[in-house]
């Protein structure tokens, strides 16, 4: 049994449960945008929002979930899918998870679209659902995201980059969504305001340690992340692996590694160059070592409660996150 397998085991039927409300919500009445929907849901990754948010369900109810839940774990889910199709149309990424993306297969104007229409079926099953404080819990994580990205694309263009901004940027990026998912997950089931202020603190740490992971990733050639290596310095993104090792450098260092990056955008052997430069000077183990604290920080929040089956799964999570190689 997998790792994963391994933290699906305690609720594999409210899994299978959400998959199937996922596609029989996300539906379009034409076939060619039906078979565009069909084609993003076959390829989505390992539903790790969706996951965290039924996770974060049963850790605070032992009753049956239900449509709630189910409804907060396709919307948080919904939310990352439209955004990964959006991303690629930004990047002009011809590939997703080792499958040609969206806009790669129907073009860009199709895929920023379908991402859109994306979000529209979804909060369009939110709000007719009854149930509008899911909805409107999630929302400002959507706003958040789109913050994130925009600063790191204005930070991409001007080639600049603090520690600071680059931390707020991830968390905006990707850590309030993962937190909304934990959150979430236990507002469905009625838990305390206290209970969803908890789960919301381990998403953040979690998902700050997944994109600090992520940019790990970037710099290993043997990484399976359905991307070229790199892909992050060919853009001219400063993460922080890089960022440790300019934060470091004497001001002449830090000027030819610049102009490195800058090459970067065009030139495979400056792309070479820069990632050897922060591998050796270090930056992959600065950045692992704030991921870990990230990490020791999610766990910590976990001992609030008795031991189960579901601690135990979101327990595995965090392993699972520090360990993934894809």
């Amino acid at each position: 049994m997998t790792l994963l397998e391994q933290i699906r085991q305690p609720i594999d039927t409210a899994l299978r449960e959400c998959r199937a409300y996922m596609r029989s919500r996300m539906t379009a009445d034409d076939p060619f945008v039906q078979s565009m929907l069909d084609y993003v849901i076959d390829n989505m990754g390992k539903g790790v929002r969706p996951l965290l948010a039924i996770l974060a369900s049963r850790l605070h109810s032992s009753q049956p979930l239900g449509e709630r839940t189910n409804l907060a774990a396709m919307l948080v889910e919904m939310i990352h899918t439209a955004s990964l199709v959006h991303d690629d149309v930004i990047d002009e990424s011809p590939m997703r998870r080792g499958n040609p993306s969206v806009n790669s297969r129907w073009g860009a104007n199709s895929a920023v679209l379908c991402g859109d229409y994306i979000l529209a079926t979804a909060f369009d099953a939110g709000m007719t659902s009854g149930h509008y404080d899911i909805p409107t819990y999630i929302i400002s994580a959507m706003r958040e995201l789109c913050c994130g990205e925009l600063v790191q694309n204005e930070c991409n263009r001007t080639s600049t980059m603090s520690r600071e901004v680059y931390l707020d940027i991830i968390n905006k990026k990707t850590a309030v969504l993962l937190s909304t998912s934990a959150a979430v997950g236990a507002v469905a089931v009625g838990a305390s305001e206290e209970c969803v202020t908890r789960m919301a603190e381990f998403g953040t740490a979690l998902g700050m340690a997944f994109q600090i992971k992520d940019d790990i990733l970037d710099y290993d050639v043997d990484a399976q992340t359905g991307k070229p290596s790199c892909n992050d310095l060919r853009e001219g993104k400063i993460t922080l692996p890089l960022l440790d090792v300019l934060e470091r450098a004497e001001s002449s260092e830090r000027e030819r590694l610049m102009t490195l990056l800058k090459a970067a955008r065009m030139d495979d052997d400056a792309v070479e160059q820069l990632r050897a430069e922060v591998v050796v000077r270090g930056g992959l183990q600065a950045a692992e070592r704030l991921m870990d604290d990230y990490m020791a920080r999610a766990r910590e929040i976990l001992t609030a409660y008795p031991a189960s089956e579901v601690r135990r799964s979101l327990e595995l999570l965090c392993d699972f996150v520090a360990a993934r190689n894809h």
